[in-house]
């Protein structure tokens, strides 16, 4: 049997399982580092199945791995499954997870099949909204043994991709550095005495607009945002301490350098106008995405196999505007980051409440599991086929070369 039948076979076959841990995940969500229900359905449905599943893999309290098969090389697939604030899985994390999973159990069933050697694993990887999970799964050593690495993302459909395409192979995006800035002056009353006080909301608010005036003088790829988390206490007392939650966004990571380096000096400015004291936490740093090309083409072979063809621009230069900690991983070992069009409300793009409703669908469901079937076909002629798994290897190799691993 060809190999993409097995897959097809292996995916109808586990449909309900799929569908079951996307509901799940999707019905309770959780935010980064806090997925414990997550963690616990997939390690418990991989039980099930026949699988080791280890939960907190990598020092991680609620990632989880496994793996199946034994000598020649190795591939993984990436699972999130954490959600935003308020409006749940608005980036549609649990679609991403169950694309991974639906990805892991094809390749299983060709390795069955075929009986060749070589290893396939899945890995839970929590905390992609704004915490840098696989920064901590890389220090881990979750892939320094990995030949390829692939995940598939969802997005709004006809924004991203026009038709007859329904999704894109050659994703990138920006590098982020994500810190937060603490402010301490002196309180004081407000109204008999202000004199006294030396005020650390005034020093968040100089450092906004001084950032706002700063906007206009960056490259056009880059940006910067940040709220103030914390202003004070109460309107009669001069605010003894305030925080703010930072972010800076660039291409490659000594861009981000010079970027972060400039949004210091206005924080640092207001802290000097204001008389206060100034303290900078690094939350997490993510590195810009550089997918594997041969990885990439393989992926849009495969769509287009299937019928449901992928954009495949490997000359593109604009990075995309987001960023991911997948891009920690590009740096540690081969990988991608494809992106599936789901249908969605008009304007609601990810991150938004219509986003959330759109990624519970069964339409998303149902292009998801065509992404996933896609990385297995991938997945799979990498273990199969030493030649393009020597592509993959030189292509990895000659990246570090022209951009060598900073993280």
């Amino acid at each position: 049997m060809d190999y993409r039948d097995i897959i097809t076979k292996a995916l109808a076959s586990h449909d309900v399982h799929l569908r079951e841990i996307n509901k799940k995940v999707f019905d309770n969500p959780e935010l980064g580092f806090e997925e414990h229900m997550a963690r616990d359905n997939y390690v418990s449905l991989l039980r099930s199945l026949g699988f080791e599943a280890t939960p907190s893999a990598y020092g991680v309290p609620t990632a989880f791995v496994t793996e199946y098969g034994s000598g020649g090389r190795v591939v993984a697939f990436n699972a999130e499954y954490d959600a935003l604030p308020d409006i749940g899985h608005a980036c549609g994390h649990n679609l991403v997870g169950t694309a991974s999973l639906a990805s892991f159990l094809g390749v299983v069933a060709a390795l069955k099949e075929s009986g060749i050697p070589g290893r396939v694993r899945l890995i839970g990887t929590p905390a992609e909204e704004n915490l840098g999970g696989k920064a901590h799964l890389v220090r881990g050593g979750a892939f320094k043994d990995v030949d390829a690495c692939l995940m598939t993302h969802p997005g709004p459909r006809g924004v991203f991709n026009k038709a007859p395409y329904t999704g894109n192979a050659y994703s990138t995006s920006l590098s982020m550095d994500k810190f937060i800035v603490s402010y301490t002056g002196k309180p004081a009353h407000a109204a008999m005495a202000p004199y006294q006080g030396v005020n650390a909301l005034d020093a968040a608010n100089l450092a906004y607009n001084a950032i706002s005036m700063l906007r206009q003088q960056i490259k056009e790829h880059e940006r910067i945002h940040f709220i103030i988390k914390h202003g004070g206490d109460a309107p009669n007392i001069i605010p003894i301490a305030t925080k703010v939650d930072a972010q800076v966004r660039s291409g490659a990571r000594s861009e981000i350098r010079a970027l972060k380096a400039r949004v210091l000096k206005c924080f640092e400015g207001a802290a000097v106008a204001t008389g206060c004291t100034m303290k900078v936490e690094d939350i997490c740093a993510y590195s810009d995405l550089r997918p594997n090309k041969p990885i990439c083409s393989l992926y849009a072979d495969e769509m287009a196999a299937l019928g449901t063809p992928v954009e495949c621009d490997l000359e593109r230069t604009i990075p995309g505007p987001g960023s991911t900690d997948q891009g920690n991983v590009c740096y540690e070992c081969p990988a991608f980051h494809s992106g599936f069009d789901i249908l969605t409300p008009p304007g609601a793009y990810n991150h938004t409440r219509g986003f959330t409703a759109s990624a519970g669908s069964d339409e998303a469901y149902d292009r998801c599991i065509e992404s996933a079937k896609g990385m297995a076909g991938a997945a799979w002629r990498i273990l199969a086929d030493d030649h393009v798994a020597s592509e993959v290897k030189n292509a990895f190799l000659d990246d570090e070369e022209i951009n060598p691993r900073d993280q």
